[in-house]
């Protein structure tokens, strides 16, 4: 059951960003989006609030409010660069997901990085160079200043720090819950806080709002969403963090496979080298911080 939970939280991420980035094409606003998904998610939830036992300690509620607003946050900043950039792309950038939980151990525990970790860190940015398309750069421009100057991936990269935050209170709200109960009162938080705001945000808009063309792509994006929280919460309950984290790279493979076969997007042989590349820099960082 858990290895099964480890490939549904490898598919289901990549499906998850295809889905939201069909519904920008059809011109969703980002917190619509989201709203929506968890929107979907909480009602699917609200039985839990009846037939489930949630904890009853501020450490649990605590936390998860926290989680709350930091999802909340993550989840708009990536819609927005699923908006902006290929899949191809933004698949492989989750890798800094690994160097930005450096910083943390740097700057609160005093931690030096190890050699191996360093390593990692500079595959991850050798990689983000075969991500970009060459031809299209001004002469004598690097690629790793257009990787880093790129509006999508700014906001993909400002979306995994808030990710990483939230994922450390997620861990300490399973101390006091299990993974089901988690994952209820996550998607019920995200109904109460972000379903109100994408509905203020659509009376004041126009031409944005859903409607019943892309209702099935919610429900699917929904869909994905749901497995692939919970399947996370399922295994970082039952396994070791480190070791997860680094099988979870593979769902970026799956990201550039999808980029090239669903939106026919550039460049794949390279963005498929630098993906490589780049989950095996996050897969030595991740390992040397067990």
């Amino acid at each position: 059951m858990l290895w099964i939970c480890l490939l549904v939280r490898i598919l289901a991420n990549p499906f998850s960003n295809v889905f939201q980035k069909l519904l920008t094409f059809q011109g969703v606003s980002p917190l619509t989006i989201v709203g929506a998904s968890h929107g979907v998610l909480g009602l699917v939830c609200l039985p839990a609030l009846y037939f489930g036992s949630m904890p009853r300690t501020p450490v649990f509620w605590g936390n998860m409010l926290l989680c709350a607003v930091l999802a909340a946050i993550a989840n708009v900043l990536l819609v927005k660069a699923v908006q902006l950039t290929d899949l191809s792309v933004l698949g492989p950038v989750n890798a800094y997901k690994a160097v930005v939980s450096i910083g943390p151990g740097i700057v609160l525990l005093h931690e030096t990085p190890t050699l191996a970790a360093m390593a990692g860190v500079g595959l991850i940015v050798a990689g983000s160079g075969f991500l970009v398309d060459r031809t299209a750069a001004p002469s004598g421009e690097s690629v790793l200043w257009r990787f880093f100057t790129d509006r999508g991936i700014q906001y993909r990269i400002a979306a995994l720090i808030f990710s990483a935050m939230e994922a450390v209170f997620l861990k300490r709200a399973l101390t006091a819950g299990s993974p089901f109960v988690t994952f209820a009162v996550w998607s019920l938080l995200g109904l109460v806080f972000l379903t109100p705001a994408a509905i203020w945000r659509d009376a004041r808009s126009r031409g944005n709002a859903l409607t019943s063309k892309n209702l099935q792509v919610v429900l699917l994006l929904a869909a994905t969403t749901g497995l692939m929280q919970l399947s996370t919460l399922v295994v970082f309950h039952r396994f070791p963090v480190a070791p997860a984290l680094a099988l979870f790279q593979m769902s970026t493979l799956v990201s550039v496979a999808l980029g090239w076969r669903l939106f026919q997007e550039p460049n794949i042989r390279r963005r498929f080298i630098g993906s490589a590349i780049m989950a095996a820099g996050a897969t030595i960082i991740v390992t040397n911080h067990a």
